[in-house]
C-alpha cells in the first residue's frame, strides 16, 4: 500500500518502512479509478483507445481443406483500424488475392478456391488495432497447417518368442500436427485384448509382460487416427510365433519401461503429468506408485492402465519431486525412480487493467507476473518499446509499475506488458484514457418508487461524471442534505433508508456538482402497508374422495390491488372442474393421488410478493402386496414372504392373509389370520390334507387394499383327526326313542378323505356294554327306549388316516311322554287391585314323565266391572318352578277392578298335564291410567283452552277430574291452585292472569280409590325462560282501516256476484235456539259414568263451557258449517278452520244453485 502524508499519529515503528521509502513516492496519492458505466448515452459519447476483444489461440493449427480464419476483434471511439504482420515484417493484405479482412473487423480470410497452397501461409501473426487514442496488439499467433503423414513402407518378419517371455511390438507412428492417437487391432478390426499381462504404452508400443501360446496370432497392426483430417493410417501387420513349453518359466520382474533404475520428467505447470511404468515376469508382477517425502495427492491422482500409468491433474509446484514405481511377484520386486520437475510458463499475479482517469489525477499500471524460470518485463507505448516513446512528465516507468502524475488532455494511450520466459510469454493491452464531462444523470427522470412499510429501502441515482462529481440527497427541496440517522448515502449515489415510514413519504432530490457543472433528478416515495397472509394453508391429509379446503387470507394496502395465485410443487396450477379458487381458499373436491403434493399460495401486489406452503397429502387404501413367495415347507406351517406396496400417505397396520383350497369350497377366499403392518414375512400354521393358495391384503386407516396375486399352491399331507365333534346331545323325539346329534366337522377339521363318526351309548348306572354305530351323518336314533331314561354317550371322528381321539361322556334322555297327574285344590288368596297369590297341592314328579319344567298358570280377563268397557279375552300364562310340599305363587299384573278366570297344569319339555280346577276372581277398583289426550289452545292473550279425553282404563268407577296449575319463575314454583271437574266434562277455559308468567299444568281422572297418573303440560311451549309478549293489533288504528278497506272491496264484489247469479232469489234462514243441556249426560242410577261411545260425550267444537260445566248448543253454530266439526282456534284465538256449506238437504232443495249466498259463505266461497 502507499502512505498518505500528514499521519503524524502512527508510531515510530509504523513510520520506519516508510522513511525508508523516496519522498516523491511518499507524497504522492492515488485517485480512484473512474468506472465507465455501461450505459449507451454515455458509451456514445465517449472517446476511448481500441480495446481486443477476440483474437485466434497462439498455437492455432488449422486444417488444409478448410479456409483459414485468423481472428482480430476490437472496439473503440472512433473505430479503430487494423493491419497485420507477418513474421515480424508488414503484412500487405491488399498484394494477395486469397487474402480478405472482415468489414469493420480485424479477421483475415484466405481462401483457395482459386489455387494456392496452405502451407505457404504458415508462420507468425499479429493484429494491430490504432485509433487517434492508441494502439492495441493481439497475441503472436502460430498459424501452422495440421499433417497427416504415410507409414513408411516396411517388411514386417514374423516375430518368433517362447512361451513365458516378454516381448515389445514396436508401433513408431509417423510424426503428425498435432500428434496422432495410437491402437492396436487385428485384421477384423476389433481392437486387440488388453489387461494386466498386455497393455499399450504412452508410446504406442504393444506389451507382454510375458506371452501365452494364446497370443499367436498373424494381424497385430497398429493404427494412427489424425484428429483433424478424421484419417486413420495403418502399420504393416506384426505375425507373432510361439514356441510352447511344457512348463512356463517363472522370472523375476524386470521394467520394460522406462529401462535402468532411475530417469526424470519435466511438466509444465497446470498441465498433466503422465508417468509410466510396465515391467515383464511371470506370474504377471503387480504395479504399485510412491512418493519420496509424502503422499501421493489423493485428489488429482488417476491410475491408468491397469496400475501401470500415474496420472496427475493440474500440476503445481508441489507436485515435484521423486516418484517410485514398484513391479512385484512372488519370486520379487524391482524399483524405477523418476525424477519430476514442475517448470512454468508466465501467469498473472497481477494483469493490467484498463485506467481512465480525469485531468490532475494520479493513477498507476502494475504488470506484475511469475513463471519457472522468473519471466522478464517489456513495457510498450501503443504497439513500441516505451523507451523509444517520447519522454512524458506525467510518465514515470518503475519496473514492473508504471506511474501517473498530474494526467493531461491528450495523454490517452494504449500500454501493453509483454512477461516471458522459455516456456512462452503473456502479453496485455490496458489504455489509459483521460476524460473530462460535466455531471450527467443516467437514470429515469422524475420515478415514482413504491415501498413497503419498515422495510430497508433504496432510491437509486446513477450518475456520471469526470473527475467524479459530489452527490448530496435532499427531502421535499429543503434542509440539507439527507445523510446519517436513517439515511445513507452510497458512493454509486443510492440513498438507503433503514426503516420505511409513513412519515418518509415525499419527493426526494439527488444533486451531482462537480467543477465542470451541475445535474440533478427527482424520485417520489410511497409507503404502502405489507401485505400479510392471515391465514395460512395447514398441512391435510383428506382421503382420496373427500373434499380439501387450503385458507390462504391476505390483507394489504388499500391502494395496492393484489393477485392470489397457487401453485403446486413449483408449477402453475390448472383450475379444473374440480379445483374452485375464490378470494379466500382453494377447494379441491373429490381429491385423488394426483392432487398430493406441496400447494404454494402466492399473493403479489406491484411492489410485494409473499407465499405460504402446505403439504396436501392424499390418503387411501394401500396399493396391493406384491411377489408372494412360500419357503420352510413344514407338514402344518410354510412361510409366506411379500413385498408391501405403497402405503399411500397412510401407513400400513396390518396385513391379512386369506386363503383358498380346492378340495371343499373352491374359489372361495377365508381369512387366515393378520399381522402388525411392519412384518412381511410370516410362518402360517395350517391344517392337514388342504391344497393352499393365499392371498395378502393390506390395510391402513382408509380401508383394505385389493388382494394380492395369488402366492403358488402348497399342499399339506393327511393325518387323523384331531377334533371332537361339538354339541353332542341325546334327546327323544318320540316316548320311546333317543335322538344322538352333533355338530359335523369343519372341512378343515377332516384331516382327510372318507371321513366318519362313531357313537356308543349306554344306560346311566348300570354295567351294560357300550352299544356303538358308525356313521357318515350327524345324528342317530336309537329306537324301543323306556320314556325319559338316562344315557350315557360319547363320539369319536375318524377317517382313512385313523381315528381322533374320544369325546368326554354326556348324558342325555330317551323321550318325553304326557304327564298324567294334574295339579290339585287351585285357589287365591290376598286379592288386591293388579295382584293376587296363588296356591295349589303339587304333583308326584314321577307322573311327570320327563324333565319337570314349571307349574303352568293359564289365565285370562274375563269382564270389566266398569259398564259398557269392552275387554280383550286374549289367554296368558306364568310358569312357577317349585317342589315344595305347598308351592304358592304371587300372580302381578293384573288389571284392577275385572274378573279374571284361570287353571293350573305340570309341564315337561313337551307336554302339559290334564288342567286342574277352575277358579275365578274379580280384582279391587284402582286408580285410573292417565288421560288419554291433553291439549291446549289459546282462545285469546289471556284464555287458553284445555281439551282431554278419559282415560283407556279407568280401573274403576270415575268420579271426576283434577286440574293443578302454578306458576315457574326458574327453579321456583308459585302457589298451586285446583280444579275439579264432573266425569263428563272433558275441556275448560282457563284464564291466566299474567301473559308473561310461564305455567305448569297437572292433569288426573279420579276414582274412589284416589288420583290417578298425572299429565303434565308446560305454558307456553317456549324452550326459554322468556315469554314474548304479543301486541293485539285488533286495537291498532291502521289494523281497522285495513279492514275496513277489505271488508268494503268484498262487499262490491259480493253485489256482482249476487246480481249476476242470484237475481231475486231468496233464500231460508233457520231459527236460532238455544238448547240447554242436562248437567250430567246419561248417567246410571247408580250414578257411575257410563262407557257406552267416544261419540256420545264429546263437547260440540266451537261452544265454551262454563266453571259450573254447564253447556249450551247453539243451532246455527259453526260446525254445521265445518267438515267433521275439527275447527280449532289457533293461539291468537283466530278460527283456523275452513268453512264449507252445509249438505242439508231441507235447505237446498228448490234453490237454483248449491253454493252459499249468505255473506259469510261467500266470503269463503271466494277465498
Amino acid at each position: 500500500m502507499l502512505g498518505q502524508g500528514g499521519q503524524s499519529a502512527l508510531s515510530l515503528l509504523l513510520l520506519l518502512p516508510l522513511l525508508l521509502l523516496p519522498l516523491p513516492l511518499l507524497l504522492w496519492q492515488e485517485a480512484a479509478a473512474i468506472e465507465v458505466p455501461q450505459d449507451p448515452k454515455i458509451l456514445q459519447d465517449l472517446k476511448q483507445p481500441p480495446t481486443i476483444v477476440r483474437q485466434s489461440v497462439k498455437d492455432y493449427i488449422v486444417d488444409p481443406r478448410d479456409n483459414i480464419i485468423i481472428e482480430c476483434e476490437a472496439k473503440g471511439n472512433p473505430v479503430p483500424t487494423f493491419l497485420w504482420r507477418r513474421n515480424g515484417r508488414f503484412f500487405n493484405i491488399g498484394k494477395d488475392p486469397r487474402v480478405t479482412m472482415r468489414k469493420r473487423s480485424g479477421t483475415l480470410e484466405i481462401g483457395f478456391r482459386s489455387g494456392g497452397r496452405p502451407e505457404d501461409y504458415e508462420g507468425e501473426y499479429q493484429c494491430f488495432a490504432t485509433n487517434e487514442f492508441g494502439v492495441a496488439l493481439s497475441n503472436k499467433i502460430l498459424l501452422r497447417v495440421s499433417k497427416a503423414p504415410l507409414w513408411p513402407k516396411e517388411v514386417l518378419e514374423p516375430v518368433s518368442v517362447s512361451e513365458g517371455s516378454s516381448l515389445v511390438l514396436p508401433c513408431n507412428p509417423p510424426p503428425g500436427l498435432p500428434p496422432p492417437f495410437t491402437f492396436w487391432m487385428n485384421s477384423a478390426m476389433s481392437p486387440i485384448p488388453q489387461d494386466k499381462r498386455v497393455s499399450m504404452g504412452l508410446n504406442g508400443d504393444l506389451y507382454f509382460s510375458n506371452v501365452l501360446a494364446k497370443d499367436a496370432q498373424t494381424d497385430y497392426s497398429c493404427n494412427a487416427r489424425f484428429l483433424f483430417t478424421h484419417t486413420i493410417q495403418q502399420k504393416n501387420p506384426f505375425t507373432l510365433k510361439v514356441q510352447a513349453s511344457r512348463k512356463l518359466p517363472e522370472s523375476t520382474p524386470t521394467f520394460l519401461s522406462p529401462s535402468g533404475s532411475e530417469s526424470s520428467k519435466m511438466v509444465l505447470r497446470d498441465e498433466e503429468l503422465l508417468l509410466e511404468c510396465i515391467a515383464a515376469g511371470l506370474p504377471t508382477p503387480t504395479i504399485k506408485w510412491f512418493k519420496k517425502g509424502g503422499d501421493l495427492p489423493a485428489r488429482k491422482v488417476k491410475f491408468e492402465n491397469y496400475n501401470k500409468t500415474l496420472k496427475i491433474l493440474n500440476v503445481s509446484e508441489e507436485d515435484a519431486g521423486e516418484y517410485i514405481c514398484m513391479a512385484n511377484n512372488h519370486l520379487g520386486s524391482i524399483r524405477h525412480s523418476i525424477f519430476v520437475q514442475v517448470k512454468a510458463a508466465p501467469y498473472w499475479l497481477d494483469k493490467p487493467t484498463n485506467l481512465v482517469l480525469a485531468p490532475e489525477e494520479n493513477g498507476r499500471l502494475v504488470c506484475r507476473a511469475n513463471g519457472n524460470p522468473k519471466p522478464s518485463i517489456q513495457w510498450l507505448l501503443n504497439g513500441q518499446p516505451i523507451d523509444s516513446a517520447p519522454p512524458s512528465l506525467s510518465r514515470r516507468l518503475l519496473g514492473d509499475t508504471i506511474m501517473f502524475d498530474s494526467v493531461q488532455i491528450g495523454g490517452s494511450a494504449v500500454y501493453q506488458c509483454n512477461a516471458s520466459n522459455q516456456h512462452g510469454y503473456l502479453l496485455a493491452n490496458a489504455f489509459v484514457s483521460i476524460l473530462d464531462l460535466p455531471p450527467r444523470m443516467l437514470g429515469p427522470k422524475n420515478q415514482l418508487i413504491k415501498v413497503i412499510e419498515n422495510n430497508r429501502t433504496f432510491l437509486d441515482c446513477p450518475f456520471f461524471g469526470s473527475p467524479l462529481p459530489e452527490l448530496r440527497w435532499f427531502k421535499n427541496g429543503q434542509g440539507s442534505g439527507l445523510d446519517g440517522g436513517q439515511y445513507r448515502v452510497y458512493i454509486n449515489g443510492t440513498l438507503a433508508i433503514r426503516q420505511a415510514r409513513p412519515e418518509d413519504e415525499g419527493t426526494y432530490t439527488c444533486v451531482a456538482s462537480s467543477m465542470l457543472g451541475t445535474a440533478e433528478n427527482q424520485v417520489r416515495l410511497e409507503v404502502k402497508e405489507p401485505i400479510r397472509i392471515v391465514q395460512a394453508p395447514q398441512q391435510q391429509s383428506p382421503v382420496r374422495g373427500a373434499a380439501a379446503r387450503l385458507d390462504c387470507k391476505v390483507t394489504s394496502d388499500a391502494t395496492m390491488p393484489v393477485t392470489v395465485t397457487w401453485m403446486k410443487d413449483d408449477k402453475p396450477l390448472y383450475m379444473g372442474w374440480r379445483m374452485r379458487k375464490d378470494d379466500d381458499s382453494l377447494t379441491i373436491s373429490n381429491v385423488n393421488e394426483g392432487d398430493q403434493g406441496t400447494y404454494t399460495c402466492t399473493v403479489q401486489s406491484e411492489i410485494e410478493q409473499k407465499s405460504a406452503s402446505a403439504r396436501l397429502t392424499v390418503l387411501d387404501r394401500p396399493a396391493p402386496p406384491m411377489e408372494l413367495d412360500l419357503s420352510d415347507p413344514a407338514a402344518r406351517s410354510v412361510r409366506l414372504t411379500w413385498i408391501p406396496g405403497s402405503d399411500r400417505g397412510s401407513p400400513i397396520t396390518q396385513f391379512l392373509v386369506q386363503f383358498e383350497e380346492d378340495r371343499w369350497e373352491a374359489n372361495r377366499w377365508q381369512n387366515l389370520s393378520t399381522y402388525p403392518g411392519d412384518l412381511n414375512s410370516v410362518i402360517l400354521q395350517l391344517v392337514p390334507f388342504v391344497n393352499y393358495q393365499f392371498r395378502v391384503i393390506a390395510i391402513n386407516a382408509v380401508g383394505q387394499s385389493e388382494p394380492s396375486g395369488a402366492s403358488p399352491r402348497y399342499k399339506t399331507s393327511g393325518t387323523v383327526p384331531d377334533a371332537i365333534p361339538r354339541g353332542l346331545r341325546g334327546s327323544g323325539s318320540k316316548s320311546d326313542n333317543m335322538e344322538i346329534s352333533w355338530e359335523p366337522l369343519l372341512d378343515l377339521e377332516r384331516n382327510g378323505p372318507n371321513l366318519h363318526y362313531s357313537v356308543w351309548w349306554r344306560r346311566v348306572a348300570t354295567e351294560e356294554n357300550w352299544s356303538h354305530v358308525t356313521t357318515a351323518g350327524f345324528r342317530h336314533v336309537v329306537e324301543n327306549t323306556e320314556t325319559y331314561v338316562p344315557y350315557e354317550i360319547k363320539i369319536q371322528a375318524r377317517n382313512d388316516f385313523g381315528t381322533g381321539p374320544v369325546s368326554n361322556v354326556v348324558v342325555g334322555h330317551s323321550g318325553e311322554d304326557k304327564p298324567t297327574d294334574a295339579p290339585t285344590d287351585l285357589r287365591v288368596s290376598k286379592v288386591h287391585s293388579s295382584s293376587v297369590v296363588v296356591h295349589w297341592k303339587p304333583v308326584d314328579l314321577n307322573s311327570v314323565r320327563g324333565e319337570f319344567k314349571e307349574y303352568r298358570l293359564h289365565y285370562w280377563r274375563e269382564s270389566s266391572l266398569v259398564p259398557g268397557l269392552v275387554v280383550s279375552d286374549d289367554r296368558s300364562a306364568k310358569g312357577f318352578y317349585s317342589t315344595v310340599p305347598e308351592p304358592t305363587g304371587v300372580l302381578s299384573g293384573l288389571v284392577p277392578y275385572s274378573k279374571y278366570k284361570m287353571f293350573m297344569v305340570v309341564a315337561n319339555n313337551h307336554f302339559e298335564s290334564p288342567p286342574s280346577n277352575a277358579v275365578e276372581f274379580t280384582t279391587k277398583e284402582g286408580v285410573p291410567d292417565v288421560p288419554s289426550l291433553f291439549t291446549l289452545n289459546r282462545r285469546s292473550l289471556d284464555t287458553i283452552h284445555l281439551a282431554w279425553d278419559k282415560p283407556s282404563e279407568p280401573n274403576g268407577i270415575l268420579i271426576g277430574y283434577q286440574l293443578k296449575y302454578y306458576s315457574l319463575n326458574g327453579s321456583r314454583t308459585g302457589r298451586p291452585k285446583l280444579e275439579t271437574f264432573y266425569p263428563n266434562v272433558t275441556e275448560f277455559n282457563l284464564w291466566l292472569p299474567s301473559r308473561s308468567t310461564r305455567y305448569k299444568l297437572e292433569l288426573s281422572a279420579l276414582t274412589r280409590v284416589g288420583s290417578g297418573e298425572v299429565l303434565v303440560e308446560e305454558l307456553p311451549h317456549f324452550t326459554n325462560e322468556a315469554y314474548i309478549d304479543q301486541v293485539d293489533i285488533a286495537t291498532q288504528g291502521w289494523f281497522i282501516g285495513l279492514m275496513c278497506a277489505i271488508a268494503l272491496i268484498i262487499l262490491i264484489l259480493l253485489i256482482v256476484c249476487f246480481i249476476k247469479r242470484s237475481r231475486g232469489g231468496k233464500y231460508p234462514v233457520r231459527d236460532k235456539k238455544d238448547l240447554p243441556l242436562d248437567p250430567v249426560d246419561q248417567k246410571d242410577q247408580d250414578g257411575s259414568f257410563d262407557y257406552h261411545s267416544d261419540e256420545d260425550n264429546k263437547p260440540l267444537q266451537g261452544s265454551q263451557t262454563s266453571l259450573d260445566a254447564n253447556v249450551k248448543e247453539s243451532d246455527d253454530s259453526l260446525v254445521d258449517y265445518g267438515e267433521g266439526g275439527d275447527g280449532q282456534f289457533n293461539e291468537d284465538g283466530s278460527f283456523i278452520g275452513q268453512y264449507t256449506v252445509k249438505k242439508d238437504k231441507d235447505e237446498t232443495e228448490g234453490n237454483e244453485s248449491s253454493e252459499a249466498t249468505s255473506p259469510v259463505n261467500a266470503i269463503y266461497s271466494l277465498a
